[in-house]
């Protein structure tokens, strides 16, 4: 027999076994069946991510900001410790085309200033650190407040995140985008006019410490201006933070600068995720940032040591912080590691029930049990009047002749197989009610020849 046949044959015949087989026990195996190839399917999933490999593109700002300095350490230390995730970091012109990139795809992870506005594809993983708004004038100009910059040159391109916080404080002070004088096409033309006095305000977005504005201060004669008002502007942009840059932070003494704490704008530093990643694999990333600190800082060049101490400040992010981006399930599974499962939080109630269950399928398996006795004792009282046509003892047949006991037997057959057919009785017990049809039958017909 060809093996196509054979099959064919073997899936009928495994087909009427399992017709022929009670609804509780059918409900049984059909249950069985889906559990296991669920478990098989799940399996076969673990082990396919486990060996994927996962190529991510991380976009990071320019190539001498703290967030991109950090992210390449980042890259580092994930692919060390999970060779399965490459992650490339690549330089771009901020917080905007960063965001951009997110939304459409290009990249699947980010950083991004808190008080940006991101698309709906964006899911938060941690905080990076926190950015101080620093605005740096000229030692010697009489611009001493915000308002003083109107019609000033403001070393700044027009584009990104860093130009958009800008306008948000301007716009506070009454002042829009036709006021000011925007110098250079990209950051470094923009720093290179404030040396060279062709700038009269450097504005950056930047943590405490930052080296350009080290060197402005130290070697071009910068002034930091202070920046107040941050808890009004908190009302229309609620990731503003109220902050200062500490006394001496870019110089301890003679004089210090800052002369004392000064007012500024603080905005978290973000690392986002497209919302589509691997929740496996955010998560692997999360335990990396929050884990390996100390191998992130190792993994910073010497020449960028003053980037190594915003490590520390790596955190979790949260939803309350103006921002309005959801954090990822994959970030929350390792912030939330340590919390207690859902079966232990629900453990009563699950007790109660698997105990409503047990009793559910007690009563399941008692019921099977007097179904099938029905069935058992309706088809024991087929057989028993079938017999009784051949007991001549019998007082309901004593009477009856040969031909009429035939007649009631086949009609005896008949319910039993319509009981057949209504499972009112089983397989089994019509197999034993047909053995002992035939043999009266075959008694039936050795009288009537006789």
């Amino acid at each position: 027999m060809p093996n196509h046949k054979r099959a064919i044959k073997q899936f009928t015949t495994a087909k009427s076994r399992f017709l022929s087989l009670s609804w509780l026990t059918q409900l049984a195996i059909l249950t069985l069946g889906t559990l296991s190839l669920g478990l098989l399917m799940l399996f076969a999933w673990n082990v396919f991510n486990r060996n994927r490999t996962f190529n991510l593109t991380l976009v990071a700002g320019s190539s001498d900001g703290e967030s991109y300095i950090l992210s390449r350490a980042i890259a580092q230390v994930v692919e060390r410790q999970y060779p399965h995730i490459q992650i490339r970091v690549e330089k771009t012109g901020g917080t905007t085309e960063n965001l951009q990139f997110l939304e459409a795809g290009k990249a699947q992870l980010a950083t991004a200033q808190a008080d940006i506005s991101a698309g709906p594809s964006a899911r938060s993983l941690a905080i990076l650190y926190q950015d101080l708004f620093q605005l740096v004038v000229k030692e010697n100009s009489q611009i001493n407040e915000f308002a003083s910059l109107r019609g000033k040159r403001i070393g700044l391109q027009k584009k990104g995140g860093q130009y958009r916080s800008f306008l948000k404080i301007a716009d506070h002070y009454g002042l829009t985008e036709q006021d000011f004088q925007f110098v250079g096409d990209n950051e470094e033309q923009a720093n290179n006019a404030f040396f060279n006095n062709q700038a009269d305000a450097i504005f950056r977005v930047r943590a405490p410490g930052n080296r350009t504005i080290l060197e402005m201060v130290q070697q071009h004669r910068g002034r930091l201006l202070a920046i107040d008002q941050a808890a009004a502007m908190k009302i229309q942009y609620p990731a503003f933070e109220a902050v200062s840059i500490p006394k001496g932070t870019y110089q301890g003494s003679n004089p210090p600068v800052p002369g004392g704490d000064l007012p500024t704008i603080g905005v978290q530093r973000l690392l986002l995720v497209r919302q589509n990643l691997d929740n496996e694999v955010v998560q692997t990333i999360t335990s990396v940032i929050d884990s390996h600190r100390q191998e992130i800082a190792d993994a910073i060049p010497q020449e960028n040591s003053d980037v190594k101490p915003l490590v520390a400040s790596f955190s979790r992010p949260t939803t309350t912080g103006g921002t309005g981006i959801p954090i990822d399930p994959g970030a929350i599974a390792y912030y939330d590691r340590d919390k207690p499962s859902f079966i232990q939080e629900n453990s009563d109630f699950l007790g109660l029930l698997l105990t409503m269950a047990l009793l559910l399928w007690s009563w399941l398996v008692q019921l099977k049990r007097i179904i099938e006795k029905g069935r058992k004792e309706e088809a024991d009282a087929y057989i028993q009047q079938a017999i009784a046509l051949i007991d001549v003892d019998d007082p309901t047949t004593r009477q009856l002749s040969l031909r009429e006991r035939q007649k009631k037997l086949d009609d005896i057959f008949e319910l039993a197989a319509k009981a057949l057919v209504t499972e009112g009785i089983s397989q089994e017990s019509f197999r034993t009610f047909n053995d002992a049809y035939k043999s009266v039958r075959e008694a039936l017909e050795r009288k009537m020849r006789g």
